[in-house]
């Protein structure tokens, strides 16, 4: 390689590497009496941070010049910026030999070709509005609106009564004192505003700062994300930030830059690509009252999204669930709209956006982040709202007679000695054969069992994805995956006898359990889930009679005995003036059968077979000792009091 190749390459690849200071180094001794080594450095890194230049790519572009002790070296630079992708070809690099080395004739167009001296670089951006989410009808959930930044004029704010002052004003905001004070003296401009947080503009600490510029309390609006609907909605919705490196660079494709806000959690992250907006952006060159555009890029708004989320609904359920740690979906049975999904505690978005407070972080702090874990799309044991699963399984395959008994004694059945020491147990026994409604009403885990395994694995597996679990789900929220057991099969007695019952390693989203009761409000059929109905317009069966019609009537009748008949076991859960079928459900977590430390999780499962409005269901993670599963019951029971008298 020759030695001006050399002194080429050198020079670019300091400048990919932004070491400008190696860059300086490598010029003429004429280049560095017109311009210092900072205002060199100083230059350049101010033009290409401002610009946002990244991933630069310099490459000869033409046939080198030879002329009086120099070589002029063609070139083009290639580069992201915030104006887009941009190329510039004019660049000319000139070589002079100087002390046996090859050095760089510099001037301001190897900054931008077309830059001469006293040239000024300029960025200027308009930005754009990204994408809102509306509910279901049209109100909106999050969208691009006016925060108020709180602060102080140091001019105006020295008063004789200051700690007073700053006591009152932490007070009202909920911040402490100090973060005030550590503000206040790191300013050395009495005249600048000092901001100290961004708040709603609804917000009731506003006013009581509001028409107080003469103390030195200064109150400005600016652009600001705003979240409706408050901690019902956070885990749902999500909210936006400020882009992380580590995202910066699994987006490097994407076209964002370092001060980009993205979706980081709910729904603002799954639908970053639709709801983002880019902004509108030019750099420039500015000689006088001159201007020549380097790079221009058009500004794009982010697209709406219209969910199905009824947003009175979510509010309703999430006050009954009072804090608890839980999560609730609801769907309408005939168009697979998802009506509701909640989990709780959970947190509201504009905490992410604006400011925590102290009260907001001392509650973080006891409940030790609950609200970090989105419980809707997890997983659980669905104990015994399985057992519709088990009922409409085994009388489509001829195990379940609805008009015979089984003749079940005592609180614990084995099916033979190779069990060992494992039985099914039931908390209840009748002193009586059971029948199907029986065992519905009393949740009885051996006739549940039984079944199980009088039909045997493949029939039970095959029965159990016609209800969509074990089955792939394609719905617009992520999910984690429902299981029928942890390697997908059912080939040892015990394991398919449990599953009959729902324990085992059966796994289902509280979404599976809404979905698998809407089939008693919908002929047996079970829609596509629908969340995003601004994308997924139109209703569609997912699994075609999952419930055989022929067996929908007995079914339906079980299912709303248990509630609404005399001697019924969930009386609570009777809703005045409608008939409901559901169930209630203890998932057992324990490592052993004797396991006496174990938690439990409480479902309960209401669905409105005539007027087929909604399928509702609720899970309460750690019930046991306080009622089990019936701590969900009278909270689902008055939230479809609530939707069905709507």
């Amino acid at each position: 390689m020759d030695k001006a190749q050399k002194a080429y390459d050198n020079y670019t690849e300091k400048w990919i590497q932004s070491d400008y200071v190696g860059m300086y180094q490598m010029l003429t001794n004429d280049s560095k009496s017109t311009i210092s080594e900072e205002d060199f450095t100083t230059r350049y890194s101010n033009i290409f941070s401002a610009i946002n230049a990244s991933n630069l790519s310099l490459d000869v572009s033409g046939d080198k010049e030879k002329a009086d002790n120099q070589i002029i070296v063609p070139f083009k630079l290639s580069m992201n910026t915030i104006a887009g992708d941009v190329t510039l070809a004019d660049y000319k690099l000139t070589l002079v030999k100087e002390d046996k080395e090859y050095k760089v004739k510099w001037d301001e167009s190897l900054i931008f070709p077309q830059m001469t001296k006293d040239d000024k670089i300029r960025v200027s951006t308009i930005p754009s509005k990204r994408g809102s989410i509306f509910d279901k009808d049209g109100n909106p959930l999050a969208q691009d609106g006016t925060i108020d930044t709180i602060g102080l004029y140091p001019a105006k704010f020295n008063l004789s009564d200051i700690d007073s002052k700053i006591a009152e004003i932490a007070s009202i905001l909920d911040i402490s004192e100090e973060n005030i004070k550590t503000k206040l003296e790191a300013n050395t401009n009495p005249e600048q505003f000092i901001p100290l947080v961004d708040i709603l503009q609804n917000d009731s600490k506003v006013p009581k700062l509001a028409n107080r510029k003469g103390e030195g309390i200064l109150i400005q609006p600016k652009p600001g994300r705003v979240y409706v609907g408050g901690e019902a909605f956070g885990r749902l919705i999500g909210y936006i930030g400020s882009i992380t490196a580590e995202e910066l660079e699994a987006n490097k494709d994407k076209d964002y830059h370092d001060t980009s806000l993205i979706g980081k959690a709910g729904l603002e992250q799954v639908y970053e690509d639709t709801l983002r907006s880019r902004d509108s952006a030019e750099i420039y060159i500015e000689r006088g009252e001159e201007k020549i555009t380097i790079a221009k890029k058009d500004g794009e708004d982010g697209k709406n999204i219209k969910i199905s989320i009824d947003s009175e609904l979510q509010s309703k359920i999430y006050s009954e669930m009072t804090g608890e740690k839980g999560a609730a979906t609801a769907v309408n049975p005939k168009t697979g709209e998802v009506l509701a999904m909640v989990s709780a505690p959970s947190f509201d978005s504009n905490v992410f956006t604006t400011y925590v407070t102290k009260t907001q972080k001392a509650k973080w702090e006891e409940t030790n982040n609950a609200d970090e874990i989105n419980r809707f799309n997890k997983t659980y044991s669905p104990g015994s709202t399985m057992k519709l699963l088990t009922s409409a399984i085994g009388l489509q395959n001829g195990v379940i007679d609805p008009n015979a008994t089984r003749d079940i004694s005592g609180l614990g059945w084995q099916k033979d000695s190779s069990w060992g020491d494992f039985k099914i147990t039931r908390v209840t026994d009748p002193g009586k054969a059971v029948n199907l409604k029986d065992a519905v009403n009393h949740s009885d885990n051996i006739y549940f069992g039984q079944v199980a395994l009088e039909l045997g694995s493949e029939k039970f597996i095959n029965g159990i994805k016609n209800f969509g679990i074990g089955e792939e789900l394609n719905f617009e929220y992520p999910m984690q995956e429902s299981q029928i057991s942890n390697d997908g099969n059912l080939n040892r007695e015990i394991l398919l006898a449990d599953t009959g019952y729902g324990q085992g390693e059966l796994m289902v989203t509280p979404l599976n359990v809404a979905l698998s009761y809407s089939a008693l409000a919908n002929g047996g059929n079970i829609m596509q889930p629908r969340l995003v109905i601004s994308e997924n317009t139109d209703a569609k069966v997912w699994k075609q009679g999952a419930i055989a019609q022929e067996y929908l009537p007995t079914l339906i009748d079980s299912f709303t005995a248990l509630i609404n008949d005399s001697g019924s076991t969930i009386p609570d859960g009777a809703v005045p003036g409608f008939r409901v079928a559901g169930k209630t459900g203890s998932a057992e977590i324990k490592k052993t059968q004797d396991d006496t430390t174990g938690t439990e999780n409480g479902w309960f499962v209401s669905v409105d077979p005539d007027t087929a409005k909604i399928s509702l269901v609720m899970i309460i993670e750690d019930v046991k000792g306080r009622g089990s599963s019936h701590v969900t019951v009278p909270k689902v029971r008055n939230v479809m009091e609530y939707y069905l008298s709507k």
